[in-house]
């Protein structure tokens, strides 16, 4: 028997690692218009906490219309960004799954297991309690993967400044994960 995280192993080969970085990029334009958008949202709130005492009751209206206005736009744009990228993600790893499935089958048949069982999931949320890393077979499995699909290691970046994130921890479309996965770490 043995155990393999099959999320994991997807984010884990080098096919996985290109394919979601050049997804993270090609969402970036989209978050930064989102994070603009949030900014925006964000400054109006502001100005109705500071000036909100000082404005007639039509003008505090009208600012509070508008910020429920532009929310209601930015969830909108958020939902439907996260539900693209999500579906974008899924498109990757069934794309990679399809190919490491057989190939999976073979190495298990190749090396005398009966069973496979996978841990993406764990316990309550699977049906795995506990399995030891004896039995986890999902480097063994990456590795052979990434031997048989041609796809070169990431070259490592080179030490970059490091740069605060611009994302608001309530939007983040540019790195949906596949429902229940981890990114590589």
């Amino acid at each position: 028997m043995g155990t393999i995280n099959v999320e994991q192993a997807i984010f884990a080969t080098n096919e996985g690692q290109r394919d979601f970085e050049t997804l993270s990029k090609k969402l970036e334009p989209k978050q930064n218009e989102l994070k603009e958008k949030n900014d925006e949202v964000e400054s109006l709130k502001k100005q109705l906490n500071t000036q909100g005492a000082s404005l007639n009751d039509e003008a505090r209206g009208t600012l509070v219309k508008q910020i429920e206005q532009k929310q209601k736009t930015l969830e909108r744009s958020v939902q439907d960004a996260r539900d693209d990228a999500q579906n974008q993600q899924n498109e990757i790893a069934q794309r990679i799954l399809q190919k490491m499935g057989p190939m999976l089958v073979k190495y298990a048949g190749d090396n005398g297991f009966g069973v496979i069982i996978d841990t993406s999931n764990p316990w309550p949320n699977g049906p795995v309690l506990w399995a030891g890393p004896a039995v986890d077979i999902t480097k063994s499995v990456v590795d052979l993967y990434n031997a048989q699909s041609g796809v070169p290691a990431p070259a490592k970046p080179a030490a970059k400044p490091s740069v605060p994130s611009a994302k608001p921890t309530t939007i983040s479309p540019a790195a949906p994960k596949p429902q229940g996965a981890q990114p590589p770490k």
